[in-house]
């Protein structure tokens, strides 16, 4: 089937940010009395919260509390991007204009809030890049769940088939698949070997997408 939409994950592939959402959870835990290890930062990319309270708790003990840690890790990340900004990753301009040009639709489909998407995207200078912004905080379940690309792709007005989904993380790639879309990863850190027998394709940057795309549609 013919693809005609793109579907982008936004932090850790048109951001710059998953870095920071890993060293503010360690942070905040720490704060808390926990030591996070980076292997349990990197599985909290994109998580849905209630399977990111239960993973913590199941690894912390249940006196861990998710929902304080987590208010200490957005007041300390806010204060960063206060300070410091955020960055987009390299090449999202130059795909965007590249899809535009050649009609198809685009989207973004988040974990993050549309408050603080819409701020990030801006402090990066690509907001004016998307117009239909998805936000998994506003549906029942986030990913690994497929309720954010099954929306993404009703918005857009085509079948999941038809889309292609860019992801970074493991469980924004089960969450493409799982919508049925066409998953291609482009990884920021590391565990994503767990997901490599549902990716479609995969690239080392934005740029590399164009070149996939291009192929698919021989």
């Amino acid at each position: 089937m013919k693809i005609k939409g793109v579907i982008f994950d936004m932090d850790g592939l048109i951001l710059d940010t998953e870095k920071l959402y890993q060293r503010f959870w360690r942070e905040a835990s720490k704060e808390c009395g926990y030591n996070m290890p980076q292997e349990i930062a990197l599985k909290l990319r994109s998580l849905d919260k209630n399977l990111a309270r239960e993973l913590l708790r199941d690894f912390f003990g249940k006196g861990y509390s998710y929902e304080k840690v987590k208010e200490i890790r957005v007041k300390l990340m806010a204060e960063y991007v206060d300070r410091n900004g955020v960055e987009a990753k390299e090449g999202v301009r130059e795909l965007v204009e590249y899809l535009k040009e050649n009609g198809y639709k685009i989207a973004i489909a988040t974990a993050t809030n549309y408050e603080r998407a819409n701020q990030h995207l801006t402090l990066a200078g690509v907001r004016d890049c998307f117009n239909n912004i998805i936000c998994a905080s506003d549906l029942e379940h986030g990913k690994p769940f497929p309720d954010v690309y099954i929306y993404a792709c009703r918005e857009l007005g085509l079948k999941p088939e038809e889309c292609i989904a860019l992801e970074d993380s493991p469980n924004g790639i089960k969450a493409a698949y799982n919508a049925g879309c066409v998953p291609i990863l482009v990884p920021d850190g590391d565990n994503v070997d767990e997901v490599s027998d549902i990716v479609f394709a995969r690239g080392k940057s934005l740029i590399e997408v164009r070149d996939i795309i291009d192929r698919l549609e021989i």
